[in-house]
């Protein structure tokens, strides 16, 4: 595992998650951690720290593209910024000491109602008009808004290492309107520093592979933009089932280890 020779294969497979994670605005750590449980047999915990180290690029160069797109209000979205880093560091602690079976059975319930929502939204009369956030505008958020949405993504990504996006994406585009891929941009921008967070608690208990996760990092680098652009391409209901497809591919991941 640690052999240069399967830096390449690293690289590829960051490549392939960037792509995705870009595309669906998340950082690729849920399609990263069943991929490292299941090829390289890692326990739950290591898997999510060094998926961390791939998800802080990718999410940096995501964010930076959907904002070339359409303007993300950094603003308004620094509070939930604050309340993220706090409660990740402390779910981040507490995931620690989770039997690494029984994180890996709650993380995919998790995405396996995440998927559905996904799905649930794409249903005919389902979809919300997206009467704000239109391309080229910054949207602001309440204050109230902001505390709930960093709450709630910072103790899902402080748990599950990933994952503090999937919660925002589907509240800001089914209770407020927003269009999918400018929830996806101010998403990510929320989980940055929680998640730079969460990879700093990780890699000081020993839960982080740094040369894997380096790897990934830098195959991801060179896609995320192209994902990003696909996903401002596809319509909106094209790109929720997409989201939700390639979220039960990763429950099927999950279950089979």
């Amino acid at each position: 595992m640690d052999g240069l020779l399967s830096i390449p294969l690293y690289l590829l497979l960051g490549a392939s998650i960037g792509f995705v994670g870009a595309m669906v605005g998340i950082g690729g750590g849920l399609i990263a951690i069943p991929m490292l449980v299941l090829l390289f047999d890692m326990p739950q915990q290591l898997a999510q720290g060094t998926a961390l180290v791939m998800i802080v690029s990718n999410v940096l160069l995501s964010v930076r593209s959907y904002n070339q797109s359409a303007r993300i209000d950094f603003k308004s979205v620094g509070v939930a910024v604050v309340i993220n880093m706090i409660a990740t560091n402390l779910a981040a602690i507490m995931a620690q000491d989770i039997d690494p079976v029984l994180l890996r059975r709650l993380f995919a319930l998790f995405l396996a109602l995440i998927a559905s929502l996904y799905l649930w939204q794409t249903l005919p009369g389902k979809v919300r008009k997206q009467s704000i956030s239109q391309p080229g505008t910054a949207t602001k958020l309440k204050l109230s808004t902001s505390v709930w949405l960093g709450l709630g993504s910072g103790l899902i990504g402080g748990i599950f290492g990933v994952g503090g996006s999937l919660i925002i994406v589907p509240v800001m585009t089914l209770y407020y309107g927003f269009r999918q891929t400018t929830a996806q941009g101010m998403a990510l921008a929320m989980i940055v520093p929680g998640s730079c967070v969460a990879l700093g608690t990780y890699a000081w208990s020993g839960n982080t592979h740094w040369i894997i996760g380096a790897s990934m990092a830098v195959g991801g680098m060179f896609v995320v933009r192209h994902g990003v652009k696909l996903a401002y391409r596809l319509p909106e209901v094209h790109l929720k089932r997409i989201f939700s497809l390639v979220l039960f591919l990763t429950v099927a991941l999950l279950m089979a280890k």
